[in-house]
């Protein structure tokens, strides 16, 4: 099984119920035994595959509870991690009863991180390969420009700092790339550990404080490096702290056997395909479709940011006001299909991440996650009557729907007429105000306001 000159040493006792355990853990978290998995499998369309299907089989864990019944945030998304643990504390002390005489588990322990290094080297690929093209963190809207920084969620106000620099966001990526590639190959496990604790780690951290809403997985990559590493603190220890000769790691299985060697082949062989479908695919997404971002382009000539100079409800002029509920203080066109308006009214914040994938650009919610201070609407446009049909994006307001005819008297003017969310009438004019964003000027030459 094992390479001639390999000595097994026995183990501690301790060493001997930890192992037990965290081979149980590990096997409980990352193995199919959940009827859950096989869902999402029977759920894709293999046939017309998304890249975002094969990141939601390539990070899931087994759900004794369904992860959408627990809290979004807090300590309460590990409750599945949580019975994990108390399994695994059963199975332990049954394999302690059972099993007496074992005094060393080096052969399954060498299994056990082939088994570990592969699976986080799939969730570094896919996490990594998002982040390269950047489409996890978009680039901010004029929307969001136009967002008092207060009505920001604090995962929102990370993912906004962090996309506003493409080239740095993909930059992560290629470290996380990288990393994988390092897990990939048992010599070089230890440089891939080191840089998924110096760059995921402070991720974990930032998912924990920004609730990003991906603590179990950052989490979960931190903690299987953490179990990859140890394995190499003692000779480590011995080598740098201490300053003494260290002998490698001896412990390579013989692949002499046909079968063995083609379970390894195999493996690396469909580890190696999987990242060029899901590297080709997330690049397929972000030259087509930003799956974050509308695909439906705007209205023509239309997108800024508009004062609303003129505000006509039933017939009355509403002067410009920051309290009312009506009046409507100014609008922005999007490059795609969104309309948002800042109007003293309630926002129902949409509490989600934004990561679902959507076909229909009304369902693609992540400009409006995580934030309120304005409201989103989905417009369809019709060029030749010149009309807007306009609906809520937001889940929560989905039944308020406009009816509007526009015009463009000039090219900083928009006029709109027609019926509001509450079969008002209402004649709005727009001008467009050429406002300058530091984030567009740059830093390096003179900003004139």
């Amino acid at each position: 099984m094992v390479q001639p000159g390999y000595e097994a040493k026995p183990w501690k006792p301790a060493e001997v119920i930890l192992f037990r355990f965290f081979f149980l853990f590990f096997l409980l978290l990352i193995l199919p035994i959940d009827w859950k998995f096989y869902r999402e499998v029977w759920a894709i369309n293999w046939a017309h595959l998304h890249f975002h299907d094969l990141f939601r089989l390539s990070k899931y864990q087994t759900q004794f509870i369904a992860q959408d019944k627990l809290p979004a945030y807090g300590i309460g998304v590990f409750t599945n991690w949580g019975i994990a643990i108390l399994v695994a504390a059963a199975g332990t002390a049954l394999w302690t009863k059972l099993d007496k005489t074992k005094k060393e588990y080096n052969v399954l322990y060498y299994w056990l991180r082939v088994v570990l290094r592969y699976k986080l080297a799939i969730v570094l690929i896919t996490y990594g390969f998002i982040k390269l093209f950047p489409l996890q963190m978009p680039y901010p809207s004029l929307s969001d420009l136009q967002t008092n920084y207060g009505d920001y969620f604090p995962w929102k106000i990370y993912f906004q700092t962090t996309g506003i620099a493409p080239k740095y966001q993909s930059f992560l990526g290629f470290v996380e790339i990288l990393a994988a590639f390092l897990l990939f190959n048992r010599k070089t496990v230890t440089f891939g550990v080191g840089l998924i604790f110096g760059f995921i780690g402070n991720v974990a951290v930032v998912n924990g404080f920004y609730d990003v809403g991906e603590l179990i997985t950052s989490t979960f990559i931190v903690l299987v490096a953490s179990f990859l590493f140890i394995y190499d603190i003692p000779r480590l220890w011995h080598f740098l702290v201490q300053e003494l000769p260290t002998k490698a790691n001896k412990l390579v299985p013989r692949f002499s056997d046909k079968k063995l060697k083609a379970v390894r082949t195999t493996g690396r062989v469909a580890f190696l395909l999987f990242i060029l479908l899901f590297g080709y695919k997330t690049f397929d997404n972000y030259t087509h479709d930003p799956y974050k971002v509308p695909k439906t382009a705007g209205l023509r000539d239309s997108y800024g940011f508009y004062n609303v100079k003129e505000f006509v409800l039933n017939h009355d002029t509403i002067p410009y006001s920051n309290t009312d509920p009506n009046r409507w203080q100014d609008v922005i066109f999007e490059k795609w299909s969104t309309l948002t308006i800042k109007v003293n009214r309630p926002v129902k914040i949409d509490f989600s991440s934004g990561e679902k994938v959507a076909e229909k650009d009304i369902d693609r919610n992540y400009e409006l996650a995580g934030l309120a201070g304005r409201h989103y609407f989905y417009y369809d446009a019709d060029t030749v009557n010149h009309t807007l049909a306009l609906q809520n994006k937001n889940i929560h307001h989905r039944n308020e729907k406009l009816s509007l005819q526009y015009a463009f008297p000039n090219d900083s003017t928009i006029i709109l007429n027609g019926i509001n969310e509450n079969s008002d009438s209402i004649h709005v004019v727009l001008n467009r105000i050429n406002k300058k964003y530091m984030m567009f000027e740059g830093r390096r030459r003179p900003v004139k306001i």
